[in-house]
């Protein structure tokens, strides 16, 4: 079967394409699996600095392919079976996968960006969009319910009157009002150029802060502040004697660019 993700390395920045830019990138089963295995996949390598998803050609995402999904019955099924190790199954770790990764991940959006493309998207980190892309939560249309983790996404993002509207009137929204929402972070003209010109501004940080920043507002944003509390604890102090953390002290008072060492690796000397 022929495969649609690629996946490229350069500088510690991976770019993961949906490409089948003749179907507006639409997702089959195949698709699916192989979304979950390249996170996977990333999640393995130390080097990695950060990570940018996008569509080839003019689409991001136009959602699941129907047509070829619905010819597969069994194959869903199999699919929507939760894995009890990770708590998702196929379709939810296709785009949470993605927020597992202890890296910054980057959705560079134009064109399509709708049902389970919008759901991948909403699992980054940041969204860059083009504003005249078009966005929308486009399960209701088809009588059925965002599944892919858009439900948990959204509302981390959005009201909770603004999930349910947009939800259940699966209404069609431009990546400007998208911005405006909360869905998108920032707008630009070339979002693949933008989400790339992040990625090397956080190339520039700690991995270890990176990783551990991402982990902490993940597993924090809506529980008690006594939990956040534990939880900063718990996150600062190996950082703070960590040798990631000395390297930036020590390039800081030269006022040099600090040369960090892969997340988690420790030194002596």
């Amino acid at each position: 079967m022929p495969r649609y993700i690629t996946t490229t390395i350069q500088d510690g920045i991976a770019h993961v394409r949906l490409a089948r830019p003749d179907k507006l990138n639409a997702l089959t089963l195949d698709m699916l699996d192989d979304l979950a295995a390249a996170a996977h996949g990333l999640a393995a390598d130390r080097r990695l600095r950060a990570v940018v998803v996008s569509g080839e050609g003019d689409s991001f995402c136009a959602g699941l392919d129907f047509g070829s999904a619905m010819k597969q019955p069994s194959a869903i099924v199999r699919r929507f079976v939760p894995r009890p190790w990770r708590g998702t199954n196929t379709f939810q770790e296709a785009a949470w996968g993605f927020r597992r990764l202890p890296v910054p991940v980057i959705a560079a959006v134009s064109g399509h960006c709708l049902g389970g493309g919008l759901q991948i998207a909403l699992a980054a980190d940041f969204r860059i969009t083009r504003p005249d892309s078009t966005w929308s939560v486009l399960e209701g249309r088809w009588g059925i319910i965002p599944d892919m983790s858009g439900v948990q996404a959204l509302s981390e993002l959005v009201g909770i009157d603004v999930a349910k509207r947009l939800t259940m009137t699966a209404d069609k929204i431009s990546g400007a009002r998208a911005h405006e929402l909360g869905l998108a972070t920032e707008l630009a003209d070339d979002p693949v150029a933008a989400a790339f010109e992040l990625a090397d501004q956080l190339s520039a940080r700690s991995p270890d802060a990176l990783a551990a920043t991402k982990r902490l507002f993940d597993g924090t944003w809506n529980r008690s502040a006594r939990h956040t509390f534990a939880r900063e604890r718990w996150e600062q102090l190996p950082l703070l004697f960590g040798p990631n953390a000395r390297r930036a002290r020590e390039a800081n008072a030269r006022r040099e660019v600090p040369e960090y060492l892969p997340r988690g690796r420790k030194i002596t000397r």
